[in-house]
């Protein structure tokens, strides 16, 4: 009976992560997105793939999983330039975006 409820456990545990990495995706798939549109960039294939997973403390000290997210976007359609943001839980934390020109139109 025991283990039957650690094994219950560690799957319940299991699924909630998985929905909660898809949730956090979703957010920096969005803040991908604005971050380009607000410098004028195209966000390239909507590709936000997760890179990093680590465990830190938010400003009130409580640990929470912080996840590092690498995109590329593009100033002219054929330059790329790879970028990053981060979350820990659900706040962005920081992100970048390297120096570019702007096309010339």
């Amino acid at each position: 009976m025991m283990l039957e409820n650690l094994l219950l456990l560690i799957v319940l545990l299991m699924a909630w992560f998985w929905i909660d990495t898809i949730s956090k995706r979703e957010i920096a798939i969005f803040t991908g997105r604005e971050l380009a549109s607000r410098y004028h960039l195209q966000l390239l294939d909507e590709t936000v793939a997760c890179k990093k997973i680590s465990l830190a403390r938010n400003s009130h000290g409580h640990i929470q999983i912080l996840r590092i997210y690498e995109f590329e976007v593009s100033p002219d359609g054929r330059t790329r330039l790879a970028c990053h943001i981060e979350l820990l839980g659900k706040h962005l934390t920081s992100w970048d975006i390297p120096p570019y020109l702007q096309p010339e139109y």
